[in-house]
């Protein structure tokens, strides 16, 4: 993948990206994707860009016992964070895919989900041709994407405060989960043979408990870190900066609005 958008990879940042981000900007909507997907009471279902398994632990809490769950994320990293959240006896296969390229058989699932992590792929269309390939015939494929930065202003002001730091040559990671919009994903997914969709706008009032934790989780917890790095600039530093911006934008004890939006399509 393109090294300027996705890049998990140690052990240091599925662990900031799970404790730091995760209990603000993931869980909630993991208990919703959860939700979604035992809705169509499924026996074989396929999670894509798994991460540290939050939403996984969610799907399989909500499905039955019986049912087949398989996980899959580019990052070994992030598996491994994810699997400590399982114990030995517990149905789930997590295992490194690329989601371009999934490693499993036509019409083997009949629901593939996705959270927040289609608008890193590469190359979204062949995406979500996969994610309809594996589907069976009449499966469900239900995956979320961020809102514009112009709604979650969480993003908002981490890109405005690269912005001023760096004015010639801006990071851009923090732009690319909340710049994918429905009439892109609406072409794609009727060229890829699922023309049936449906879009839910999800809006949840998060308190953040710990703006520290929170920021070194964007910071630390994503590619973003080691494009500061390449700056020059020390993430630390950014981190402290980041801090003030929060409590000046959110208050303290903190709190924000987040919205994503999440998609039905069903396989023809």
């Amino acid at each position: 993948m393109d090294k300027n958008t996705l890049s998990f990879g140690d052990a240091d940042l599925a662990h900031f990206y799970d404790v730091g981000l995760g209990p603000v900007i993931f869980v909630d909507y993991a208990a919703d994707m959860a939700r979604r997907v035992a809705a169509a009471k499924p026996t074989n279902v396929l999670e894509i860009a798994a991460g540290t398994g939050i939403v996984t632990r969610a799907l399989r809490d909500a499905l039955p016992e019986d049912a087949r769950l398989v996980a899959t994320d580019l990052s070994p990293g992030m598996l491994e964070v994810a699997r400590t959240k399982f114990s030995p006896g517990e149905s789930v296969t997590l295992q490194p895919a690329d989601a371009l390229a999934l490693p499993f058989p036509d019409a083997t699932f009949d629901v593939v989900a996705c959270q927040f992590g289609v608008m890193f792929y590469p190359d979204k269309d062949k995406g979500h041709r996969e994610a309809l390939r594996v589907l069976k015939p009449g499966g469900r494929y239900i995956f979320s994407v961020w809102d514009a930065h112009r709604n979650n202003a969480f993003a908002r002001i981490v890109q405005e405060t690269i912005d001023r730091l760096f004015p010639t040559d801006p990071p851009q990671f923090m732009k690319v989960p909340f710049s994918y919009g429905f009439d892109a994903i609406q072409d794609s997914l009727i060229a890829a043979g699922a023309p049936e969709l449906a879009a839910h706008v999800i809006v949840v009032d998060k308190p953040i408990a710990d703006v520290k934790l929170f920021v070194s989780g964007a910071v630390f917890g994503s590619p973003f870190r080691d494009q500061l790095k390449a700056r020059g600039f020390q993430p630390e530093a950014v981190v402290d900066t980041l801090v003030r911006e929060y409590e000046r934008a959110f208050g303290n004890p903190a709190r924000t609005s987040l919205r994503a939006i999440v998609y039905e399509a069903r396989k023809q």
